[in-house]
């Protein structure tokens, strides 16, 4: 009997594999701007947004994206400024938001302690359909954000300044991946949950890196990847019975061993293999003949006559 049968499962595997979809591919540039863990600062932050939600009884999904972007852009204002480093910004973020989110629960009663549990870790079974519609729409904006301005993008990833002198508008750009880094987040906290939200954008990334060169390609192949984990996990924790989030995450962490252990013994094959070319390529140094006497006699030369 196939898990799938069941409507929850479908939905929850239609959303996995969308957030699988989108999340690397914002991740990417995140990688790129070596800023890989803000993802659980801004969803720390987003965890203060569900309390606020609880609280007032109203959609944690919307005030938790309310909350990560101005989260998110803090941060970037931060950055941008130079009034405090990126690791101090990510700091108050994560403690802040830990903090203001579990009080802000407490305050809400009991009942939104359970209700807690499914943004930490994700319920993407519980998901309505439109829960569904909303995660396909948001991802669809980050996904087209993130292909249709890839030049920019990496412009101002790979070297900001040069992209401030060649005119493009450095602040404005900034600022979109950090909005579309709280949207992403936020849709991705129903799939892997607040708590390992950073691994669905960042693992994906490392994986595709260690058998790709180019930005394009990387990027590429991280999508291909985070949707694979992101079915995949659905897939086995619907058969194996265990947490869907976990399992996805387990999954791609899976998928870069694999990958590393791999391409590290593809690089040492073919090392040993250029060695070995190497050596039958050289020329071996002929060594002149060994002159053998007949006798003590030859060595004595002739007398002229």
């Amino acid at each position: 009997m196939s898990i799938f049968q069941y409507e929850f499962m479908i939905r929850a595997l239609i959303g996995a594999l969308v957030i699988g979809l989108a999340a690397p591919a914002l991740g990417i540039y995140l990688v790129q701007r070596r800023m890989s863990l803000i993802g659980d600062g801004v969803g720390h932050v987003a965890l203060t947004g569900v309390g606020v939600g609880l609280l007032l009884d109203r959609s944690p999904v919307l005030t938790a994206v309310i909350a990560a972007a101005v989260g998110a852009v803090a941060i970037e204002l931060l950055r941008e400024r130079g009034r405090t480093s990126g690791d101090m910004a990510l700091a108050l973020l994560f403690y802040g938001g830990i903090a203001g989110g579990v009080m802000l629960v407490g305050l809400a009663g009991d009942r939104s302690n359970a209700n807690l549990m499914a943004y930490l870790f994700g319920s993407l079974t519980t998901a309505s359909v439109e829960d569904l519609w909303v995660i396909v729409v948001l991802a669809a904006v980050v996904l087209t954000a993130m292909l249709l301005l890839r030049p920019a993008l990496f412009a101002i990833c790979h070297d900001e300044e040069y992209a401030r002198v060649s005119g493009l508008p450095v602040r404005t750009l900034n600022l979109l991946i950090a909005v579309t880094t709280a949207v992403t987040v936020t849709i991705a906290m129903r799939a892997v949950g607040l708590l390992l939200v950073s691994a669905l954008m960042v693992v994906p990334v490392a994986t595709a890196q260690q058998v790709t060169r180019g930005f394009r390609s990387t990027m590429a192949m991280a999508m291909i990847i985070g949707t694979a984990s992101a079915g995949g996990g659905v897939w086995l924790a619907g058969t194996a019975d265990t947490a869907m989030g976990a399992t996805i995450v387990i999954l791609a962490i899976a998928a870069f061993a694999a990958t590393a252990v791999g391409a590290g013994t593809w690089r040492l094959l073919r090392r040993r293999a250029g060695t070995l070319a190497v050596h039958r390529r050289q020329p071996r140094e002929v060594e002149p003949p060994e002159v053998v006497l007949d006798s003590p006699a030859e060595m004595v030369p002739e007398r002229p006559a």
